[in-house]
């Protein structure tokens, strides 16, 4: 008989809070723990049927959009105001850095066209800021320097993610296999989705009625225009910038003092229920055998992105954040998993890269999404720490 998904899930769920209470005792944010149990399931699955369903997909999804909304609903656009160039400067700086370096490295080591070689690595060079957000909050950096840099950066990188599958939509052209696209649909749906976010913004004279609303009540609202934004974003093929700009309005929008409660009620179904399947599916898309098959080319280019966005991370903030946080800066801008895999993917399909570019690229992603995390949180655990004692000394 087989296991069915309520069962599976419901093993996922235990596993992931006893071996989150394991890691937590090193620092590693237990949500991690999900990741781990994905990773092993990627080496031997018998649960295929289950992890590969549309049910799962869909769950998963909803976990990366929920991320995502809790994202733009920290940001604090007064103090990104504040830091406004300097986010701008280590956003195009990062890019830059990690874009010719991985130029480079794709076209003389696979022979691939110029063009197509900018693309992969601008594409590889954006961030997955999305995975970073559970140590963010563990170590409580969002609203500090470094968390507000870090999701500044991502949020920002978001629009150059677009307008990098903007143009890749365009060069493989709108009969290619599996891009089916209207331009003007997704010129179109990105306008209202900024709209709809101003929007927000500008109406939060309104918000005086929401005062008094029940927290159910106004949870079923936020969810509403989640899923609104959501709905949009899908037709702009640009759902995780549209789950990002719902946040950003929402958060204007609502009262002050409901601010606390419904961001406690949106972690609280984001982190119980949505985001260890979202790090579960992170862990069970590795490709071990591109691991097997190509270990020196994987670690190559894991050591050149991550050499790309520490250096340009250090050239742009050591004087403004510091050098140790400049230098987690770039660790945590090295995180991948975002529109670069559907880029490649596309790229893929179209047979405008080959497979081992495609296999290496993937294992890449997989192993950042996999290391960051673990190195991102202990030296903040160790730096922090030593900051703290020499503090009292």
């Amino acid at each position: 008989m087989e296991l069915n998904i309520f069962l599976f899930l419901s093993a996922i769920f235990l596993l992931t809070y006893l071996i989150g209470m394991l890691i937590e005792k090193i620092h590693i944010p237990w949500i991690f723990s999900a990741l781990i149990i994905g990773f092993i399931l990627a080496i031997y699955n018998p649960f295929s049927s289950i992890t590969s369903s549309s049910i799962f997909d869909f769950f998963s999804q909803l976990g990366m959009y929920f991320l995502l909304f809790i994202i733009g609903f920290e940001i604090d656009l007064k103090e990104m105001k504040k830091m406004g160039k300097f986010i701008i400067k280590s956003t195009i700086l990062t890019i830059l850095f990690a874009t010719v370096f991985g130029t480079l490295l794709i076209y003389f080591l696979f022979k691939v066209d110029l063009i197509i070689s900018i693309i992969v690595s601008l594409s590889f060079a954006t961030v997955g800021e999305e995975i970073l957000i559970p140590i963010l909050d563990e170590f409580n950096l969002t609203n500090k320097p470094l968390g507000q840099t870090i999701i500044g950066v991502g949020s920002l990188d978001d629009v150059i993610e677009i307008l990098s599958l903007v143009f890749v939509i365009i060069l493989v052209g709108s009969n290619a296999p599996q891009v089916d696209f209207n331009i003007w649909v997704i010129i179109i749906a990105l306008f209202v989705l900024f709209l709809l976010m101003i929007g927000l913004i500008k109406l939060k004279k309104k918000r005086k009625r929401f005062k008094h609303t029940g927290v159910e009540a106004l949870f079923v609202f936020v969810v509403f225009i989640l899923f609104l934004f959501i709905g949009i974003g899908v037709l702009a093929e640009a759902a995780a910038l549209a789950a990002l700009f719902a946040g950003i309005g929402l958060r204007t929008f609502l009262p002050t003092e409901r601010l606390k409660v419904i961001e406690s009620e949106v972690k609280t179904i984001c982190y119980g229920f949505f985001a260890p399947i979202f790090f579960l599916m992170v862990g069970v898309s590795m490709d071990i055998g591109s691991l097997v098959m190509a270990p020196l080319l994987i670690i190559l280019i894991v050591l050149v992105s991550m050499a790309a966005k520490i250096l340009a991370s250090y050239l742009s903030g050591k004087k403004r954040l510091g050098k140790k946080d400049s230098i987690l800066l770039g660790i945590g801008l090295s995180v991948k998993f975002s529109t670069s895999i559907v880029i490649i993917a596309i790229f893929f399909a179209n047979n405008l890269i080959t497979a081992d570019l495609y296999s290496v690229i993937i294992a890449s992603s997989m192993i950042f999404a996999f290391l960051i995390p673990i190195l991102f949180a202990t030296l903040i655990t160790k730096w922090k720490k030593g900051e703290e004692i020499a503090k009292q000394e």
